[in-house]
């Protein structure tokens, strides 16, 4: 249910730990640290006690970091974060920095003459790392990496999380983790390679068929693991989160070690062996590197197989939609009769939505915090409600609602923007120009080859003939029944990843205007094989299914904007929703349903 979590963002702690901290850096003989909002897996999702960027400025987003120099403490942010880190730390202390605008390298030297900045090398990647080495080329700025020191201050930091690994079925997995292995294996092996380090969570549990309960929302268990090229794995973790049950599943192929023996494994390792320099900590490669062992830069060999789903795991994915769906509806039935009587609060609508998620008896948690933001709150895109900040919902403005679930049978991730009353023609029209960026994206069919960041501007041609843009992704890789964020697939402008048969993606274009409302509609989307074309040329072309069923508020919608095929589309989603989720709601929320759905 509803958690506060005002005493870990607020920024009245700031200055008071900056200070320790730059006491602790001038012992070191250090100028500056950087403090990531990652962990050693490189995670987006991180457990309380890898929140040292929280712990140090308040900022609570999923993304960016902080540079602490002498004179001045960077806090850098995208633009999904930069309304939002305004309320979140104390900005006499921290400077919000736009990023990716400004890179860490290029605001070091602005702010530090000479020095030694430090790094935590468990926290950073390769690719991190250097692009800081060659920003930093021609300055008296060096770089050293060193112990963590904000766990060196932090002196209530949590322990190390301890959750429960179980074992994900084989029906809902699609493949048994022995041929998965055997196939990566092969994969080594044509690659002359001896093994892969994997340090993602979420590629770990993919490849295992197990998931875990280490981070709040993702069924992940935390560890590190060597693949060889013979198939067999040796995990690094806690051996008290494997009972019998999976450990059995596991079978004596795979080897359970504590994390304390990785650094050991790693430099006995015969080269060459694929490292992700991508994902994986430096530490790793820093290791095998100075016992000599070559490293092979490469992929992790999970990531592309997890993000193309198979039959299995598809089938699972549109049920669990459905299901959610459901969900979805007897939520907005009960909002439109709720809202109009006044005194509805954000913190209210997130606890009645995982309230009809609960009802449904096979919720496993939801899938991130939920994000319910109403009129000027809906503007901070990845805005968390607070018992400080709770906003009461009122009449004539827009609520945004953005939530998931997972279920053991998929992972759910939906926006609706609703009307309250009447917000006028000019949300309206924004609403309008937003809805059509989704559709064109619902709509597309595209050759094969194409990166998500050829997509993209399909999203935004509307927003943009109106000079009208947003700061974040079109669309982020979700998996099944994992992270609700996941790659290497996405819609961005920065994405060169072609997209794939089976890669599930978000498809989530909005508009914001800070200090009036925020608009977000969001689908999950499946990679699929276009349908064939009379007329059509040899090439192969892709398309994508659309698994999430929820109506869009069709009283935000101006008609006259949208053309022929747009409105054709969506007639023909509501129609498909009505029949798909329909069967599965109570009475009253199939009468409001069917008028929710109707043509337009």
């Amino acid at each position: 249910m509803f958690q506060s979590f005002d005493a870990v963002a607020s920024p009245e702690t700031g200055a008071a730990r900056l200070a320790i901290l730059r006491g602790a850096l001038a012992a070191e003989g250090l100028a500056g640290f950087i403090i990531p909002r990652a962990d050693a897996h490189q995670g987006e999702y991180v457990a309380a006690r890898d929140e040292r960027l929280q712990w140090l400025t308040g900022f609570t987003g999923s993304a960016g970091f902080c540079v602490v120099l002498p004179d001045v403490a960077g806090v850098f942010i995208d633009g999904r974060y930069r309304v939002q880190v305004k309320g979140q730390v104390d900005l006499a202390q921290f400077t919000p920095v736009p990023w990716p605008e400004m890179s860490a390298g290029a605001w070091i030297k602005e702010n530090l003459n000479a020095g030694v900045v430090g790094f935590d090398p468990w926290l950073h990647t390769a690719d991190e790392i250097a692009a800081l080495e060659i920003a930093l080329e021609d300055t008296r700025v060096t770089l050293r990496s060193c112990g963590n020191i904000v766990d060196s201050v932090w002196s209530d930091q949590p322990i190390a999380p301890m959750g429960l690994a179980f074992v994900h079925p084989e029906a809902l997995a699609g493949e048994s983790s022995v041929a998965k292995r055997a196939k990566l294996a092969e994969g080594l092996r044509k690659a002359g390679q001896t093994s892969a380090v994997i340090t993602l969570p979420d590629s770990l549990c993919w490849l295992l068929n197990i998931r875990g309960a280490d981070v709040p929302r993702n069924p992940i268990v935390h560890g590190f693991a060597i693949l060889y090229d013979d198939a067999r794995v040796t995990v690094f973790a806690d051996p008290a989160k494997f009972g019998a049950e999976v450990r059995a599943h596991l079978g004596a192929a795979v080897d359970l070690q504590p994390v304390a023996a990785f650094v050991a494994a790693l430099r006995v390792l015969t080269g060459p062996v694929r490292v992700d320099r991508a994902t994986a900590p430096l530490a790793v490669s820093h290791e095998m590197k100075d016992a000599g062992i070559e490293v092979a830069w490469g992929a992790d060999p999970c990531r592309l197989p997890k993000a193309c789903k198979n039959p299995a795991e598809i089938a699972a994915t549109r049920e669990a939609h459905l299901r959610d769906g459901a969900a979805m509806a007897e939520f907005l039935c009960w909002l439109d009769a709720r809202a109009p009587e006044g005194g509805l609060t954000e913190i209210d609508v997130v606890t009645a939505l995982e309230g009809f998620r609960r009802a449904t008896n096979v919720l496993h948690d939801i899938s991130f915090d939920t994000i319910c933001g109403s009129g000027p709150n809906g503007a901070i895109m990845h805005y968390r409600v607070t018992e400080g900040s709770n906003r009461t919902v009122q009449q004539n403005e827009l609520l945004l609602v953005d939530s998931g679930a997972q279920y053991v049978d998929g992972t759910t991730d939906i926006t609706r923007t609703i009307a309250v009353g009447d917000p006028g023609h000019e949300a309206r029209a924004c609403y309008t120009r937003v809805l059509q960026g989704m559709i064109a994206i619902s709509r597309v069919r595209f050759p094969k080859g194409l990166a998500g960041r050829d997509l993209d501007p399909l999203a935004r041609y509307n927003l943009w003939l109106s000079g009208m843009d947003f700061d974040h992704g079109t669309g982020h890789g979700v998996g099944a029944f994992l992270s609700v964020h996941e790659g290497p697939q996405r819609i961005s402008r920065v994405s060169d990843v072609p997209l794939e048969v089976g890669m599930i993606l978000s498809n989530e274009p909005g508009y914001y205007r800070e200090g009036a409302f925020g608009i977000r509609l969001e689908n999950l989307i499946v990679v699929e094989p276009a349908p064939a074309l009379a007329g059509a040329d040899a090439r192969v072309h892709l398309a994508f299914e659309t698994l999430a069923f929820v109506p869009l508020d069709r009283r935000l919608i101006l008609v006259d904007l949208l053309a022929p095929g747009e409105r054709a589309w969506l007639d023909e989603y509501h129609a498909e929703t009505r029949a798909k989720i329909g069967p599965r709601l109570s009475a009253d929320a199939l009468t409001w349903l069917i008028a929710a759905t109707a043509p337009l």
